[in-house]
């Protein structure tokens, strides 16, 4: 299979089956009902929410802006770090997780900086939001315990899964010892070549990516950073749902269920989270007694309010970084 065909088929697939998913959900759903829900939608807490998205985006680059400014002797500024951020974003929407390697490049056209040492920074990045995204479901756990209880209930059978884990798991962990082996064997063989060497020096630049965490000098701003982004995400949910007349209801503990949804959705190897988001917000707003249809109707208006600023501003940085020239060492 040439390079071509299979990088078609990897944003083709995925797309097909978000489009496949979104028609399923929406199918069923009158136009009229969504055109209805926007003219009832508060004008104010909706700009509100769309505003604390645009300075999420902001707070974002600034943190990225800190770790790969880490050990460097040139000036890195936040304007050209948000455009690249944003341009990864816009290609996210083509190409799923393709847009963490575009933003990378984008910073790489700008800045003199090893391609490895970015690329590591982002995997921190991730790492971290990972671990905030888990504390995030842990909290709406202890908050509202009783709808996860109910949703594991409903959907898992604890006997299925001992039976399961019971039957495969030495198969799986000796797979992974040949697996293992095999990548010792082949290192072996192939350490002396140019390849070899190539992927070593990457690793050196990716682990200086990773370590920019510890000699980075701004820490606290950088922790402070990461908990306003979670902190705006949420704050953006719950003045989403104040917006519109079927959720003004929920309360905040709701919400954090809601988002808790929302970012597994958000997670899929699907464009931009479309369909998986709208049906696990769907999914989550029936345990709270708002409709399917309005729950559809919520989760539309949220991710395409989320959709329009990375089109919009994606489509500015790819102006943007396009005219943009390097800064030289000098500079």
């Amino acid at each position: 299979m040439s390079n071509k065909l299979k990088s078609g088929l990897q944003a083709i697939v995925p797309l097909v089956a978000a489009i496949l998913i979104f028609y399923y959900l929406y199918k069923d759903i009158e136009g009229e009902v969504i055109l209805e829900a926007l003219k009832g939608t508060n004008a104010l807490w909706f700009s509100a929410a769309m505003f604390l998205g645009l300075l999420g985006f902001w707070l974002r680059a600034w943190r990225w802006k800190n770790l790969i400014a880490t050990n460097e002797t040139i000036e890195v500024k936040t304007i050209p770090i948000f455009w690249s951020l944003m341009f990864g974003n816009l290609i996210n929407l083509l190409f799923p997780r393709a847009g963490e390697v575009a933003r990378c490049g984008g910073v790489s056209k700008v800045y003199p900086i090893k391609f490895g040492k970015i690329f590591g920074t982002v995997v921190l990045e991730r790492t971290i939001d990972m671990v905030f995204m888990l504390f995030i479901i842990a909290l709406a756990f202890l908050l509202e315990g009783g709808i996860f209880i109910e949703i594991f209930e409903s959907l898992i059978s604890l006997s299925a899964i001992k039976s399961f884990v019971s039957e495969y798991v030495y198969w799986a962990i000796l797979l992974m010892l040949i697996l293992l082996v095999l990548a010792v064997l082949t290192y072996l063989k192939f350490k002396k070549t140019t390849l070899i060497g190539k992927i070593r020096q990457f690793l050196r630049q990716f682990v200086s990516g990773l370590e920019t965490l510890i000699h980075m000098k701004n820490k606290v701003g950088f922790w402070v950073a990461t908990v306003l982004i979670w902190t705006i995400y949420f704050l953006m949910m719950y003045w989403m749902a104040l917006s519109i007349p079927s959720t003004n209801s929920l309360s905040a503990t709701s919400v954090l269920m809601v988002l808790v949804m929302g970012s597994i959705g958000m997670i899929a190897p699907v464009q931009g989270g479309i369909g998986t988001f709208h049906a696990m917000v769907a999914f989550i707003l029936l345990y709270y007694g708002i409709s399917e249809e309005q729950g559809k109707v919520f989760a539309m208006l949220v991710h395409t309010s989320q959709i329009m600023i990375v089109l919009i501003l994606g489509g500015i940085s790819f102006l943007y970084l396009f005219r943009k020239k390097k800064v030289t060492l000098n500079q």
